[in-house]
């Protein structure tokens, strides 16, 4: 069953309404402990206009750019390798199951004590954090595959690359988009844990700043910075992305089989 994307309208509608939640919580509440919206969105266009927002915004994004991408790219390989090969499963399949159970406070503080308090530590460990996770999800789409289809594709004689653009790709695409969206809402969690814990800058580290202040709405106007960014990309990047390999799914990847 076809499932249909919120319009442009419904998502404006929906994300006023969490807005007017949080301005009427915060009547009955305590400013000091939950800051209006107002107030908090005046903290926020202060702290860009000095040119602080920008700075930690963007060197809290190119972590999450730099780790997504590792983990993205190592679990994809690692997921396929386990979901084709029964041998490769049984002996290295334990080992995602130990990764993904390790806590990822443990994975980032063990990367900082072996590695440094540097930027290679702070990548590493996000990316180990959701390598796993994405290696699981790939190999539990490679094994939903249809195996009628690959074996018409081989009776056909396709190349392999024709088979993995017109037989594998289309078959796994909701997976891969699982593990993007949810590593997208994973990793940049994690890296501002890696921040707060042993960076100096980036968005963890202005609201380990704030949080050592208590200021609450400094927090949360940092906080929010990137919820908004993450927003754009779900709605701007990503769902655009996916009706469109939806469609090419649909049409080009059916009739090139």
């Amino acid at each position: 069953m076809s499932r249909t994307q919120p319009g442009a309208g419904v998502i404006a509608v929906s994300l006023a309404a969490l807005v007017g939640v949080w301005a009427l919580a915060a009547i009955w509440a305590d400013p000091d402990v939950l800051p209006a919206p107002w107030e908090v969105w005046r903290i926020g266009v202060a702290e860009w206009r000095s040119g602080e927002l920008p700075l930690h915004l963007t060197a809290t994004a190119l972590r999450v750019a730099a780790a997504f991408t590792l983990a993205m790219g190592i679990g994809l390989l690692l997921g396929l390798l386990l979901g084709s090969s029964d041998r490769a499963n049984r002996w290295f399949g334990p080992w995602v199951v130990v990764l993904l159970n390790i806590p990822a406070l443990v994975v980032i503080v063990l990367c900082y004590l072996w590695i440094g308090l540097n930027e290679l530590a702070a990548i590493t460990a996000v990316a180990l954090n959701k390598t796993a996770m994405v290696a699981v999800t790939i190999r539990e789409g490679v094994w939903a595959l249809d195996r009628r289809v690959s074996d018409m594709a081989r009776v056909y004689r396709m190349s392999r690359l024709a088979r993995l653009r017109h037989v594998v790709l289309p078959q796994l695409w909701p997976f891969i988009a699982s593990s993007m969206r949810n590593g997208l809402a994973i990793i940049w969690k994690i890296v501002l844990v890696v921040e707060f814990l042993g960076r100096s800058n980036g968005v963890g580290f202005q609201i380990h700043l704030y949080f050592q202040l208590f200021e609450v709405g400094y927090v949360m106007a940092y906080a929010l910075s990137f919820v908004i960014l993450m927003l754009a990309l779900e709605y701007g990047l990503l769902q655009v992305w996916e009706r469109r390999v939806v469609r090419w799914r649909e049409l080009g990847g059916a009739s090139g089989a």
